[in-house]
Order: C-alpha cells, then sequence, then structure tokens
C-alpha cells in the first residue's frame, strides 16, 4: 500500500479530473487506522493534505486518527477545518456530526 501511494505521488496529474476520489495514501491511512495505529495514520493524512489541501477525506481521517492517539489539538484543528469546507454542505454526512461532536467538547 505504501508503494502504491508512493507511486501515486510521483504522477503529475490524475487520469481522472478533476481528481481521485481517494488518494492511494489516505487509503494507506484508513489502512493504519483499521490497523490501530493512528499515530501512522497521522503522518499520511498530513501527507495527503500537502499534495491536495481541504479534503474531505484526509481532513476527517487526520482528525479521527488524532483523536484516537490522543492528540487533541490536532484532532481539534483538523474536525474545524474539515467543518469551513463543508460549511456549503447539507451538514449530514455522519463525518460532520463526529466532527461537530468533538468541536463541541
Amino acid at each position: 500500500m505504501r508503494s502504491a501511494a508512493e507511486l501515486e505521488a510521483t504522477t503529475e496529474k490524475h487520469n481522472i479530473s478533476p481528481g481521485p476520489i481517494a488518494l492511494a495514501r489516505e487509503l494507506l491511512a484508513d489502512m493504519l487506522v483499521e490497523l490501530r495505529e493512528p499515530a501512522k495514520a497521522i503522518a499520511e493524512y498530513e501527507t495527503a493534505l500537502t499534495i491536495a489541501p481541504n479534503r474531505f477525506k484526509a481532513l476527517y481521517g487526520l482528525g479521527r486518527a488524532a483523536e484516537l492517539a490522543g492528540d487533541r489539538d490536532r484532532a481539534r484543528s483538523a474536525y474545524g477545518r474539515l467543518l469551513t469546507v463543508a460549511a456549503p454542505s447539507d451538514g449530514l454526512r455522519p463525518e460532520l456530526t463526529q466532527a461537530k461532536a468533538f468541536v463541541g467538547r
């Protein structure tokens, strides 16, 4: 999975416009969360966000991984950014409900 993420990072433009539904790096980070390695996942989500800033999936994943790792400040920051990015939406996605609940604490 790491090889796929690194290979994707060398591609100039994704072959599907405007871009991928999920970056390989996000999927790697998701896998690390599932393997109960949230600290490693944080690094992968942050890398994904340097490649594609403000991606919903990466911001939510970063918030969740930080929450699981006990990094409340990073979780609050990521969830806050997610809520800002998603502000124009109807706000009904479960990820937004979780982000609002965490930020509201």
